[in-house]
């Protein structure tokens, strides 16, 4: 490497980046004795800083869940790559055990994603003794419990003992976000992860991942179909349409000043964006400005 490239990894370390660059997916596809291939992803690039949120907007085989998942290590990429503090990510061994420590996924379905015969306890903990192995039961335990109070399941002794069927959609996502964590993640991968649950519980688990974000510094990728929810929670929009971003920006700039057509009619199927910039103002005051919160969905 460099001396231009050994600094700039250094300078990613200090501020913490997770960078896709020039990422490219294929898919060979065949019916019959017919073959083709599907373009999922298209030379896509972008940089996520630790403690900032970057929405990857689009509608449905759009490409974006193809990419978190190639973030999260779930799908090869045909080619490009992606680096982790300027440094390109492993594909095999320990390093690339390294790398999904520091960067987990939270899935979309908070049904599927637990299992349903393991306790909350060993969904939490599990991660915390495969990455942490130093780490004695009652640390493990006690880190397990503390994980739970962050996501805001209290007291966490009366759900570290449930099954995830003995929750709600929006606790077993809560949940969903303590195992994330629980390797000590400082990027995560949200992949529509309250598009499943009832309207009125989104806003809390989203809520509750912008205050983790800001809190702890975490690096979020943030996918969704919805702008108006990547206005409230994100710094910056990637609008993606058949395996491109046709538009990238400040999420107010990209919402009020759409240049794109594709991002012109996600914007008319969202609500009213200027009433979305005054509940988001006042979603992040409340918040702010919480002295407590309940669990209770």
């Amino acid at each position: 490497m460099t001396g231009t490239g050994t600094d700039a990894a250094a300078r990613a370390a200090a501020t913490g980046t997770l960078e896709a660059r020039n990422l490219v997916k294929d898919f060979r596809l065949r019916s019959g004795l017919r073959a083709s291939t599907l373009h999922a992803v298209k030379d896509v690039s972008f940089t996520l800083e630790r403690g900032r949120t970057i929405a990857l907007v689009g509608e449905s085989g759009s490409g974006k869940s193809t990419i978190a998942r190639m973030i999260a290590k779930l799908e090869h990429p045909s080619s490009g790559s992606i680096l982790l503090d300027g440094v390109p990510s492993a594909t095999r061994g320990r390093a690339l055990e390294a790398y999904r420590r520091e960067v987990q996924m939270v899935f979309q379905d908070p049904f599927a994603s637990l299992n349903p015969f393991h306790t909350i306890r060993h969904h939490i903990e599990r991660p915390i003794r495969i990455h942490h192995p130093q780490l004695s039961g009652a640390e493990v335990r006690a880190r397990a419990l503390q994980l739970l109070e962050r996501v805001r399941l209290t007291p966490a002794a009366t759900f570290a003992d449930r099954r995830p069927h003995e929750l709600s959609g929006g606790q077993r996502q809560r949940v969903a976000i303590a195992r994330a964590l629980a390797p000590g993640a400082r990027f995560i991968v949200a992949d529509e992860p309250v598009s499943m649950l009832d309207v009125s519980i989104r806003l809390g688990v989203l809520n509750l991942l912008a205050d983790l974000q800001r809190e702890q510094g975490l690096g979020v990728l943030y996918i969704t179909h919805d702008l108006a929810t990547a206005r409230h929670f994100s710094d910056e929009i990637l609008v993606m349409y058949r395996g491109d971003i046709v538009e990238r920006g400040a999420s107010d700039d990209v919402i009020l000043n759409a240049r794109h057509e594709y991002t012109r009619s996600l914007r008319q199927a969202a609500a009213d964006p200027e009433r979305l910039g005054a509940l988001r103002d006042e979603v992040r005051r409340a918040s702010a400005g919480a002295g407590q919160r309940t669990p209770a969905s």
